[in-house]
């Protein structure tokens, strides 16, 4: 590698270091839960966790273990392969129909993660004569899969319904053939739900299909788990969803689409992350299907979810701190500058609560925030011990 290129990547780095965007990984000694413990060199310390998407606080739940481990020892350790040469198990069919019936589709097909389906599912179902319009706020999967498609593009403001409609006429204008509206279920960095009824209503109206990225819903919003379709009210109305199982739905690996039968049916022909990728762990696979029985069923799982969201919201507010408006258990606490968030993490990892700052380039500049997530693996005890620290670091760092 020639010097003058480590030079330079020398200097990118510099450059985020300097801008305050460099961003650092701690290590977990032990299993992902409401309370965690953190590697360290005097051999590490337990800390409240607020940022994990596990939501239903099923990441560690031994029926899932267990699950996972019998898998293991029946249909092995790896596949080796891709599925359509030799990298199907009964497992994975089984998860596949799971999922799908369980949020009301003929089918569905699993990937290595959603980045993956968000990454495989436009290119095979549109091509040039068509249109993708995407809202200005969508996860970076689904930015990159469009762009890997041959679609025409069109994007709105972040759940602005007019512009949205403007968008669907201007396809039309262009003499679209079809038209699909994508669009994340949930908002994983301000927490808030789409307008799902609006949107399909214009698609509708205009002839649209709908994708829904629920991978922050699925499991823990809607009737027994069903994501932000049920939770709205449009049920089938949404053509497409995608989701995964790497959050609540057991918080290890793997995604997937749901929807038609066809349209499941020509992934697997031409979906690239599909076809050229490995198949998911068969321990993965066996967990996953205890964890979405498990969460099918766990109403007070996602009533204490609430509850804790809901007090962690009043507490923060009541304490003087900027939040975005919301009802998931994301809730964004708002710092503007990245320095600030940064200062604020460490105050609150002193503290004994574990967070991340998140800035520039995952959200807009100047809109730096500590992303916290409840979950139901914590406790009351935690959620009021979160509150007091954030008061606390607030008050020491002068945000509040």
């Amino acid at each position: 590698m020639s010097d003058a290129f480590l030079a330079h990547t020398r200097s990118v780095l510099a450059e985020i270091e300097a801008a305050g965007l460099t961003k650092r990984e701690r290590l977990i000694a032990g299993p992902q839960g409401g309370r965690i413990r953190i590697a360290g060199p005097q051999g590490g310390r337990e800390m409240v966790n607020l940022c994990a998407n596990n939501y239903l606080g099923l990441a560690n739940h031994p029926e899932i273990v267990a699950a996972a481990k019998q898998a293991l020892d029946e249909f092995g350790f790896g596949m080796a392969s891709v599925r359509f040469i030799c990298g199907a198990q009964t497992l994975h069919r089984e998860l596949e129909q799971a999922i799908a019936k369980h949020l009301g589709k003929d089918d569905a097909i699993l990937f290595a993660a959603c980045f993956d389906a968000n990454g495989g599912v436009f290119e095979p179902l549109l091509g040039p004569e068509d249109a993708i319009i995407s809202d200005g706020l969508n996860h970076a999967s689904i930015i990159d899969g469009v762009r890997l498609s041959k679609a025409r593009r069109y994007r709105y403001a972040n759940s602005d319904m007019n512009e949205l409609e403007d968008r669907l006429k201007e396809a039309d204008a262009a003499g679209a053939r079809f038209k699909l509206i994508a669009t994340d279920g949930v908002f994983s960095m301000d927490g808030y739900v789409a307008n799902l009824p609006d949107i399909c209503y214009l698609a509708e109206r205009y002839g649209a299909l709908t994708l829904v990225d629920d991978c922050h819903a699925t499991g823990h919003l809607g009737e027994k788990g069903r994501g932000t379709p049920d939770l709205t009210g449009v049920g089938g109305r949404v053509d497409i969803v995608t989701g995964t199982f790497g959050k609540s739905l057991g918080g290890a690996m793997g995604g997937f689409v749901a929807a038609a039968q066809p349209v499941v049916d020509l992934l697997r022909q031409r979906a690239r992350p599909y076809l050229f990728s490995n198949s998911l762990a068969p321990a993965v696979v066996g967990g996953s299907l205890k964890a979405l029985e498990i969460a099918a069923a766990a109403d007070d799982r996602r009533a204490l979810l609430a509850r804790h969201a809901q007090r962690f919201r009043d507490g923060l507010a009541k304490a003087g701190f900027s939040l975005l408006p919301g009802t998931t258990p994301i809730i964004p606490v708002m710092l503007g500058d990245a320095r600030r968030a940064q200062d604020m993490a460490a105050a609150l990892d002193a503290r004994g609560v574990f967070v991340a700052g998140f800035f520039f380039p995952v959200v807009p500049q100047g809109a730096a925030r500590i992303r916290t997530q409840l979950s139901a693996a914590l406790s009351e005890a935690d959620v009021e011990f979160a509150i007091a620290a954030f008061e606390d670091a607030g008050r020491a760092i002068g945000v509040i």
